[in-house]
């Protein structure tokens, strides 16, 4: 299975995770042919799409994908935020596994400034167990025999604080602080949790100003060891449950 990063900012988020047989989407912050050029525009293979919260760079474009005939999971919360109607809308419940062809998605809550928000574990023979979860500042739960993790780490500290002192607005520094995954918060979420048959660990999300990739990325694989790859546009990551 691969991993296509469609997006991974605040200027839009979308993740394709596919096989040539059957695919599925995370994040409808994308437009729709963007998604197609990465399956190759064959549309017949895409199973589902998941979206996390109501917040337009992950959601914006929610409407082209349900009538595509995309059937797109979310939880009530964003539903209701987003005023949304549709046949091929689906309600997830926290902790309810709901299967999807070749896909079990278990979906969990995480904090953020809005409705509902969820994060995502996923399984599927091709690449095992994966964890996906960004716009968070705190994770309260560890999962078991992860094989790839999708995490947002949006800032540092050290870096905001330096921003602050540049002159960053202090309302837009408490709204990070209070919706997003700082480096030392994504360090101890990682740290909280068995690695031993982790294979990928994807940053997300990554602020455009308050963040540094090269930093991060080093001391992620300093922490765990593990192949470390920061999400980027255009970027391809092989999510095979065997690293060789």
């Amino acid at each position: 299975m691969k991993l296509h990063v469609i997006g991974s900012s605040s200027a839009g988020n979308g993740y394709v995770i596919e096989n040539g047989k059957e695919a599925i989407i995370l994040e409808c912050g994308v437009k729709l042919k963007q998604v197609q050029k990465a399956i190759n525009y064959d549309m017949s293979i895409i199973k589902a799409c998941f979206v996390t919260h109501e917040h337009g760079d992950h959601s914006k474009y929610i409407k082209e994908y349900l009538a595509a005939g995309i059937d797109v999971y979310l939880s009530y919360g964003t539903k209701e935020a987003l005023a949304l109607t549709h046949h091929r809308l689906h309600v997830l419940q926290p902790m309810v596994k709901t299967k999807v062809d070749s896909f079990d998605v278990m979906a969990f809550d995480v904090k953020h400034d809005c409705a509902e928000p969820f994060g995502f574990l996923i399984r599927h023979s091709g690449f095992g167990t994966l964890l996906f979860a960004t716009d968070t500042y705190y994770i309260p739960y560890t999962f078991p025999a992860l094989n790839n993790i999708l995490l947002e780490c949006n800032y540092s500290n050290a870096i905001l604080d330096k921003n602050l002192e540049k002159g960053l607005p202090s309302i837009v520094a408490s709204r990070v602080l209070e919706s997003h995954m700082e480096l030392e918060t994504c360090k101890g979420f990682l740290s909280a949790n068995d690695l031993k048959s982790v294979y990928n660990i994807v940053l997300i999300h990554l602020s455009d100003g308050n963040s540094n990739a090269a930093y991060f990325k080093r001391e992620i694989v300093d922490l765990t060891g593990k192949n470390t790859h920061i999400a980027d546009k255009g970027m391809v990551i092989n999510l095979s449950t065997n690293p060789f």
